[in-house]
C-alpha cells in the first residue's frame, strides 16, 4: 500500500486528482478500524496531517469555517461557546484519546449514518466545503449524504472544511446507546433553537440510511412557538407541544433492527430523546443561555 503525505492543500488536491482511490486518513479513528478488519484495502493512502491550513478555523462572512482537521477536543475547548450542539456531540464520541485524534472532517468522510456530528450539522443547517484541482464547492449538509456511507463527494474531491453560524440559540444533542460511554449510537438526536427567525432546527442519526432532518418536526414546534407567542414571552413550553414533537421525529426516521437495537427501540428512543431536548433547549432559552 502507497503512503502519500502531502504539506500543502494543493499537493493534496494533486494526489487525490492522481490517484483518486486514495483514501484520506487524518485521525485515523474511523480509518484504521476499516482497514484493521480488511473492509478496506486501498491502494494508496493519503495522509492530511501535515496539511496545516485544514487544522485551522476562522470567521468568514458572519460563519464559522472550520478546517477538516480541527479536533473534537478542539471543538469543546474552543468552539463550545459558538456551537454548543455539536461540542455537546464531540463530549460523547470516544475516549479522550479518540477526540483528541478524531475530527468532524474524517467523520463527514466516513459519511456514517450513526456519526455522532451529523445531526447537530443538520440541525443548523451547515454547509461543506470541498475541493479538488478543478476548484471549491459548498454543499449544504442535508444533501451530502447520499446513502449508508456514501456521500456527494466526486472522486478526485477531499473535504476541506465545514461552514456554520454562531448559535443564535440554545442547542441540543442527546444519544443512546448500548453502554454508556465510548459506543455507536443506537439513535441520536439534534437540535437547534433559531430565535432570530423563529425556527427550530432538529436532526436524527443511527436511525435511517443515512442521516437526516426531521423537517415535519421542526416545522410544527416552529410553528407553535411562533403562533402563540412563545418566542416572544419566553413561557412555560406546553408539555403536549414536547409531546407532539417526539412523536414527529420518531415518525420521521426509517430504522431498521441489527444487532445494536431494533427499530421499534429506535423510534420509541428517539421520540424520548427529542422531547426530552426540546424541553432542555426551551428551558435554556428561557433563561437567556445558549446551552
Amino acid at each position: 500500500m502507497e503512503f502519500l503525505q502531502p504539506r500543502t492543500w494543493a499537493d493534496a488536491l494533486a494526489a487525490k486528482a492522481e490517484l483518486s482511490a486514495a483514501l484520506p486518513i487524518i485521525g485515523g479513528t474511523d480509518v484504521m478500524v476499516e482497514l484493521n478488519f480488511d473492509r478496506q484495502r486501498p491502494p494508496a493512502l493519503l495522509d492530511l496531517t501535515r496539511v496545516a491550513e485544514l487544522a485551522e478555523w476562522a470567521v468568514e462572512d458572519g460563519l464559522l469555517r472550520i478546517g477538516a482537521a480541527v479536533t473534537y477536543t478542539r471543538i469543546i475547548n474552543e468552539l463550545a461557546d459558538r456551537l454548543p450542539g455539536l461540542a455537546i456531540a464531540s463530549r460523547t464520541v470516544g475516549s479522550p484519546q479518540i477526540r483528541n485524534r478524531g475530527t468532524v472532517g474524517g467523520n463527514l468522510g466516513s459519511a456514517s449514518p450513526a456519526g455522532d456530528a451529523h445531526p447537530p450539522l443538520l440541525a443548523t443547517d451547515a454547509l461543506v466545503e470541498v475541493g479538488s484541482v478543478r476548484g471549491t464547492r459548498r454543499i449544504p449538509v442535508a444533501d451530502f449524504f447520499t446513502g449508508p456511507k456514501r456521500h456527494a463527494l466526486a472522486p478526485d474531491e477531499l473535504v476541506a472544511a465545514f461552514l456554520v453560524a454562531p448559535a443564535s440559540g440554545p442547542q441540543q444533542f442527546a444519544k443512546i446507546g448500548t453502554r454508556n460511554a465510548m459506543v455507536i449510537a443506537v439513535a441520536s438526536f439534534g437540535l437547534a433553537l433559531h430565535p432570530e427567525r423563529g425556527a427550530v432546527g432538529a436532526a436524527i442519526g443511527s436511525a435511517a440510511p443515512t442521516p437526516l432532518l426531521a423537517r415535519e418536526a421542526a416545522a410544527f414546534a416552529g410553528a407553535e412557538l411562533r403562533d402563540t407567542g412563545l418566542w416572544g414571552s419566553r413561557s412555560t413550553l406546553p408539555a403536549a407541544v414536547a409531546e407532539r414533537f417526539g412523536e414527529l421525529v420518531a415518525a420521521a426516521a426509517t430504522p431498521i433492527d441489527d444487532v445494536r437495537g431494533t427499530a421499534a427501540y429506535r423510534r420509541h428512543a428517539l421520540a424520548v430523546l427529542a422531547k426530552r431536548s426540546l424541553i432542555w433547549a426551551w428551558d435554556d432559552y428561557r433563561k437567556g443561555g445558549l446551552r
